[in-house]
């Protein structure tokens, strides 16, 4: 690599040679993902005739926009679903994750979540531990929970347990988020679909797909009922500023758009104030941005195994996300750690980070971002809570180039 622009400690380097050289199996299989995407999104582009006219904002009720209907056309096909909702009036990720929710679940139903307790943000929107006014507890949904096993696989003789045939819903979160669990393949999602279905065959199989997107060739339509996910993670291909989409079955996608905007209205109305040809690029580009920050969390796992510190998934693991653990072991580590990566941002690398009491978590955090959309982590970023075991999570890259260097900075800071 070229080492003009950066100091990079010729130890550093030496290990970023070696990590190269064995990932290169790995970035082989990453190209032929990447690819099959590619085209697959390339193709749901001129199913749908995409033109530029269909880039044009629309205001006030934003009645018949057609960029808007097309673009839920190609979320639909490339994620397998019958209907997709995809909008920039979603705040976040746990915002639609929160519609979808709101959307299709009832006072009296039960929500049971397989993958063990969801991600920090979302404990609040359901009612977890500390309850917000206006959580689904509040509204009367319960919630029932089903443990991973102690290598953070899916229990399925849990899951067999704890699900009956009036369960309304079975919540799958695909991503580790703050946990050492391995991320959900496409295989797992079967296995539990099947699972759900022999029992109770009328409940909603919802799957969190943030960080899963264009990860692997198989999309997960086919094996849930609905899924919801945010722009500016992998299907915002880092040019979204902003937004989320939902999709599935066309009657629950219906859901959860009334629940978005009105019960009647729906889909049919929602301004786009000219964000459509930032959401279009951002889906075209998604499958290959996606397949760079694939490469840079591989290029960490090596680095770092190579520096005899744990991380998950290995090198050479299949992924099922973007996301890239690293045990760092203590505080200090992992604060220098987040230094380094923030050094090689191009946004904001003069800023040392710190850790903070962010809203939602339980813990001091610690993040780096130095993206050109705030919170965007399809950028690449970093952060942990500053809690035992002390790891960090690290995702995205919007080219490995950049990704590359980030991993060696943060490496040779740590050494420091």
């Amino acid at each position: 690599m070229d080492n003009s622009f950066f100091e990079i400690s010729a130890a550093a380097r030496k290990i970023g040679e070696k990590a190269m050289e064995i990932t290169r199996p790995c970035f082989e299989r990453i190209d032929e993902i990447t690819e099959y995407n590619q085209l697959k999104m390339l193709r749901a582009f001129q199913d749908a005739r995409v033109s530029e006219s269909l880039f044009s904002g629309s205001t006030g009720y934003g009645y018949d926009d057609r960029g808007r209907e097309a673009l839920d056309r190609i979320f639909a096909q490339v994620l397998d679903t019958e209907d997709a909702l995809v909008r920039h009036h979603f705040a976040s990720g746990t915002h639609t994750l929160t519609v979808a929710l709101f959307g299709v679940l009832r006072p009296g139903d039960t929500m049971l979540s397989v993958t063990g307790v969801p991600y920090d943000t979302l404990q609040g929107v359901i009612g977890i531990g500390k309850s917000y006014s206006g959580s689904l507890k509040d509204f009367g949904i319960k919630y029932e929970q089903a443990e991973l096993l102690a290598d953070g696989g899916i229990d399925y003789d849990g899951i067999r347990a704890a699900l009956r045939p009036d369960t309304k819903m079975v919540y799958i979160q695909r991503s580790r988020g703050y946990s050492l669990r391995p991320s959900l393949l496409a295989g797992d999602l079967e296995k539990i679909s099947t699972l759900v279905r022999g029992i109770a065959p009328d409940c909603i199989i919802m799957l969190d797909n943030c960080y899963g997107e264009f990860v692997e060739k198989d999309a997960p339509g086919k094996y849930v009922d609905l899924m919801a996910g945010s722009l500016i993670k992998n299907p915002g291909g880092g040019i979204a500023p902003t937004g989320g989409y939902i999709a599935g079955r066309a009657d629950l996608v219906e859901k959860c758009a009334f629940r978005l905007t009105t019960p009647g209205t729906g889909k049919e109305i929602g301004c786009t104030l000219g964000h459509s040809r930032e959401l279009f690029m951002g889906a075209f580009h998604a499958p290959h941005v996606t397949g760079e920050a694939v490469k840079t969390a591989v290029f960490a796992a090596a680095v770092f195994g190579l520096l005899g510190y744990n991380v998950t998934p290995g090198y050479d693991e299949i992924r099922g996300d973007i996301i890239q653990a690293v045990l760092l072991g203590n505080e200090e580590r992992l604060i220098r750690f987040c230094q380094g990566i923030q050094s090689a941002s191009p946004i904001d690398s003069f800023v040392s980070p710190e850790p903070w009491d962010m809203p939602g978590y339980d813990s001091k955090v610690i993040m780096a971002a130095g993206a050109f959309t705030l919170g965007s982590s399809i950028e690449l970023s970093a952060d942990a809570p500053l809690r035992e075991p002390y790891a960090v999570w690290m995702q995205g890259g919007l080219n490995f180039h950049s990704g590359k260097t980030a991993v060696l900075l943060a490496a040779d800071n740590m050494s420091r």
